[in-house]
């Protein structure tokens, strides 16, 4: 990542995922205490593709390479990361500015689908310019590939422990990636769950990480462009700690991709292709053990 000079005032601005903030903490009792709190950074991102900036987003300034590089990858703007030749990180005083010099192959591409947005975190479909852009042609999944119960536990309670931001803030998403034996190997947060998904698919991308070995985390609900994402670089089980929308349970029954919700809970609840999912223990009937599905809530109540 290059840096280009700029007041210093206007870098640190920028550096750090979150700031401290004047505040008054009420209580039940007693007076109002002013102190300071941690509020998480919300920065406009603008993306320049070439010189010709494409989509201007709000995320955390934290890892902009990663988010790049798998925003361009997740969106089609680019077919892998070695279309991407170099970023240039330029900070202002209104926001930064995430310079790429992709191949010229790729610019038809961009301004076919080229968006000069403002993206609002919790958005899912950002800026498409019709309905039509919405119809992407599902990407399948591979086959392959199997997730136990206690990976899955032991992913969630590492993840946990890897969230400076969050913990810090309260206020932050984060998606990780995890060994089909539940080890976190990467972990991305940032104050939108779509731009911590694009991070990790990024960094999965810039290291050279195999997909296919492994599934992904995210801490939120798992809605339809973050089943797209996923299923567009070929992962093959992406838990979420809440429930996912129906249109992304939808999605991911037709790309073939493992959906799980309510993924830190003793039930799992399994949206799409449950195949891949290895249950907690194999629990003969009458043997005095509880079975892991006992209890189990119905798709339609979860």
């Amino acid at each position: 990542m290059r840096r280009e000079a700029l007041p210093a005032d206007a870098l640190l601005a920028f550096d750090a995922g979150c700031v401290t903030h004047p505040v008054v903490r009420a209580a039940r009792f007693g007076e109002p205490l002013p102190c300071e709190d941690m509020l998480v950074e919300e920065v406009p991102i603008a993306l320049v593709y070439n010189g010709v900036s494409h989509a201007v987003m709000l995320a955390s300034p934290l890892e902009l390479e990663d988010f790049a590089v798998g925003f361009s990858v997740t969106e089609g703007l680019v077919q892998h990361v070695g279309e991407v030749h170099d970023i240039e990180i330029v900070a202002g005083h209104d926001g930064i500015e995430v310079r790429l010099t992709v191949a010229s192959s790729r610019m038809n591409a961009l301004k076919e689908r080229r968006r000069a947005l403002a993206g609002r975190t919790g958005c899912g479909l950002c800026g498409i310019e019709s309905l039509q852009q919405l119809a992407r042609s599902p990407t399948p999944v591979d086959t392959g590939g199997r997730v136990s119960f206690s990976a899955l536990q032991r992913a969630i309670a590492a993840i946990t422990k890897m969230q400076p931001l969050h913990r810090s803030t309260g206020a932050a998403h984060a998606a990780g990636w995890a060994t089909w034996d539940g080890a976190v190997a990467l972990v991305r947060e940032d104050v939108g769950r779509h731009n911590a998904l694009d991070k990790l698919i990024g960094a999965l991308a810039r290291r050279d990480i195999d997909v296919r070995s492994g599934f992904a985390v995210v801490t939120s609900r798992a809605s339809y462009e973050m089943v797209q994402k996923a299923a567009s670089v070929g992962i093959p089980v992406l838990a979420a700690l809440s429930a996912p929308t129906a249109m992304a349970a939808r999605l991911a029954g037709i790309t073939g991709l493992t959906l799980i919700g309510f993924a830190g809970r003793d039930h799992p609840v399994l949206y799409a292709h449950p195949g891949r999912f290895i249950a907690a223990a194999a629990v003969q009937p009458g043997n005095g053990v509880r079975h892991p599905t006992d209890g189990l809530p119905s798709l339609s109540a979860a």
